[in-house]
């Protein structure tokens, strides 16, 4: 069996498919997808019709991002969130206002069913964006940290790789899992298209809201796959570029 990682999609459909296909899924596997279904491209609603199809015949770990979580937000509230709109947000209710009652139900109840973190045997952590807590997820004290934290990235990023894990430097949130799994910032920033490591983390937001491909990710043996960059599969839009 293969544990397979899936990037950011932000309703890019056309480049999930393509990319699933690219790495041949099956039943078997266990795909960990690391959230951001919406906001982005013209296919939110699709988007997760197809995750929610694809949780029926495959093993399927659905992870809880920021967008998800502002989306879930205006379908129950209907509130205006001007920063969500112009972040991939106008999209999102433009799809969304084209379906029934009922298909917003389930989706709530999609986005409820989200978990904000999953580790597995092996120590592997996978989460959408980050924790703080030096002790680890079990303890941290703020549940929006898991899709919102920006500072696990910047941290391992900015590590001296010549320091030794022995060293009373080290910092200790990078002690605590074998590997750690993110989205959530696109490695785009840092001028990549593909997936990055860094100390024991690896960012597989390889900017598929923007110019960039979406990234499978096999965790076991690191192979990637990738779709064509996702704006070129809608030409006819801007995403959130």
């Amino acid at each position: 069996m293969r544990k397979l990682v899936i990037g950011d999609i932000h309703s890019g459909l056309k480049a999930l498919e393509q990319v699933l296909e690219k790495a041949k899924i099956t039943p078997d596997d266990h795909l960990v997808f690391l959230g951001d279904y919406v906001d982005g491209w013209s296919q939110a609603v699709e988007t997760i019709n197809f995750l929610i199809a694809l949780k029926a015949t495959h093993n399927c770990t659905f992870l809880r991002g920021n967008h998800d979580e502002l989306c879930k937000s205006w379908l129950i509230d209907g509130k205006d969130n001007s920063v969500w709109f112009q972040h991939g947000g106008e999209a999102t209710i433009n799809s969304y206002n084209k379906v029934d009652e009922f298909t917003k139900k389930i989706h709530i109840d999609f986005y409820n069913q989200l978990e904000n973190y999953h580790l597995d045997s092996e120590n592997r952590l996978f989460l959408h964006a980050g924790f703080t807590n030096l002790k680890g997820i079990d303890h941290e004290y703020f549940s929006k940290i898991f899709y919102w934290d920006r500072t696990l990235w910047e941290l391992a990023l900015s590590l001296n790789p010549k320091l030794s894990k022995d060293d009373e430097l080290y910092p200790k949130r990078l002690t605590l899992y074998s590997e750690i799994y993110i989205g959530h910032t696109p490695v785009t920033r840092i001028g990549k298209t593909t997936p990055q490591s860094a100390a024991n983390v690896w960012n597989i937001d390889t900017g598929a809201a923007f110019k960039g491909p979406l990234s499978v990710v096999d965790v076991i043996t690191k192979q990637v796959w990738q779709s064509d960059p996702v704006y070129t599969l809608y030409p006819d839009e801007n995403g959130r570029n």
